[in-house]
């Protein structure tokens, strides 16, 4: 069987600047083990520029097991953009404490090429190892606090849930193959399509495949490890956490649901719509109760997970005009999502960087003490709750636009729970913002000295929520094309 290195030279290359990482890791002594971070850098530009060049293509390789499409290559672009942010807010946050440098950034690109193979997979076999090549190194990471007890118990917890959620989708993955004989996901498709009898234990399994997807992307009552394990983690991680990988689990969860399990969608998709309402709802809710900012942000990240899951609930079999819509919105807003969140937690590691603060009430007058972080926090929280004119609202507006492809009863109720919840989250959002400009600052802070490459990386990012909420085209004319997912 013939393999075409070019489909998969973001892979490699990435897989080579891990090794590069880890072997100047260890020649390097002292403060010279920063150059790890700009190396890097560097290769995951390379992974960009190959990425680019497959844009356009329609490939496949290892007999159909990976495909490069469009689908593919935007969601590649994501991941690669998000590791650049990632390693921006990474090398002083590293460099000044007492972490494995080496070991960290290995770890992430190791991540990271899971990510990347996540998109192309076409066979349940290949999303799994994908899947576990991003969770295995993440377990690490989350703990690599050593010293601090708070770190080691969310590394534990991250791991035994997520340990039980594989378990529960290996188990699935094992009768869906027992049924269709074949782990591809067209074949599985052709088999669940066909004239044979669906059985509730083979519907079953497919919602115990979801499940370990659903881990992934903190849905409810699958988000118990999320705040603990944001709070214990380095921040950089959480980020990682927070975007990265929730990425990631869409992505899987996009292959199987649209592509494996599309002819039963009429089964799974009302269970992912309510479980859309209780993932958005509870995340919100707890988000109020919240009085640490990195807890605040992952509960807020839960509620995200929602709203990106009412797509799922919008769709049916034999409906592809539905189907694609849905998952355009999902891509949509999953761009939009990593731009603004990144930078949220960018400016969490600013202030946290020179004060060792996380609590609400420590970011009251942040605006005296660095106007830029506060106008960029300012409009993170904004796009997060969907406000004009940034990203997030037309985010918003993409799920609607799904919705109104075709327009039923269920659609317009998680549309109006959609509302309800984005109301629910301005009250929180609103309140760090008031803050930040009306409260006056606590005496004897010191002045913040982000850096200029973490400045460097919260100014693109808040350049671009704004911007791409300006001009939403930008991504909206490329996430279109991810149609092409039914068919790759």
């Amino acid at each position: 069987m013939a393999i075409d290195f070019f489909a998969i030279a973001p892979e490699i290359a990435l897989t080579v600047t891990a090794l590069i990482v880890l072997a100047a890791d260890l020649a390097l002594r002292g403060e010279a083990k920063q150059l790890v971070n700009p190396v890097a850098g560097l290769g995951t530009l390379v992974a960009i520029g190959f990425t680019i060049a497959l844009w356009g293509e329609q490939r496949e390789t290892f007999g159909g097991m990976f495909v490069v499409n469009e689908f593919a290559v935007v969601f590649k672009l994501l991941f690669l953009g998000s590791l650049l942010a990632i390693l921006g807010i990474s090398w002083r946050f590293f460099a000044e404490g007492r972490y494995f440098q080496g070991e960290y950034y290995f770890l992430l690109l190791t991540s990271f090429i899971g990510m990347l193979l996540m998109p192309s997979s076409r066979d349940l076999l290949l999303l799994f190892i994908a899947l576990e090549t991003v969770s295995v190194p993440a377990f690490v990471m989350a703990g690599l606090r050593k010293r601090d007890l708070y770190s080691s118990e969310a590394a534990l917890k991250f791991f035994l849930i997520g340990v039980l959620s594989v378990a529960l989708m290996l188990f699935g993955m094992s009768m869906v193959y027992g049924f269709a004989g074949s782990t591809y996901l067209p074949d599985i498709a052709a088999a669940m399509g066909g004239d044979a009898e669906l059985t509730p234990l083979l519907l079953a399994s497919v919602m115990l495949v979801i499940v370990g997807f659903a881990f992934k992307i903190s849905a409810v009552p699958f988000h118990f490890w999320a705040p603990d394990t944001y709070a214990g983690s380095p921040m950089p991680v959480a980020a990682m956490l927070a975007v990265a990988s929730k990425a990631a689990g869409f992505a899987g969860l996009m292959a199987v649901a649209f592509i494996a399990f599309e002819p039963v969608a009429d089964v799974w998709a009302p269970v992912l719509g309510v479980l859309a309402i209780l993932t958005m709802t509870i995340g919100n809710l707890v988000a109020l109760q919240q009085r640490d900012l990195i807890r605040l942000l992952a509960y807020s990240s839960v509620a995200q997970a929602g709203y990106m899951l009412i797509p799922f609930g919008l769709a049916r079999s034999g409906a592809p005009e539905v189907n694609d819509a849905a998952v355009s919105a999902i891509v949509f807003y999953l761009v939009a999502y990593a731009v603004m969140n990144i930078g949220a937690f960018g400016v969490a590691i600013a202030v946290n960087r020179r004060t060792g603060l996380r609590s609400l009430a420590d970011y009251a007058g942040l605006a005296q003490k660095s106007p830029l972080m506060a106008m960029a926090m300012t409009v993170f929280l904004l796009s997060l709750g969907g406000a004009p004119p940034t990203v997030g609202l037309w985010a918003k507006f993409a799920i609607i636009e799904a919705a109104l492809v075709e327009v039923t009863v269920f659609g317009i109720v998680l549309m109006v729970f959609l509302a309800i919840n984005s109301v629910i989250a301005f009250f929180y959002y609103l309140r760090i913002v008031k803050g930040m400009w009306m409260d006056p600052a606590r005496e004897g802070l010191p002045a913040l000295q982000p850096g200029f490459q973490l400045s460097l990386v919260v100014l693109v990012l808040m350049v671009g929520t704004v911007v791409l909420g300006v001009l939403p085209g930008l991504v909206t004319d490329y996430s279109s094309l991810t149609s092409l997912l039914a068919t790759g």
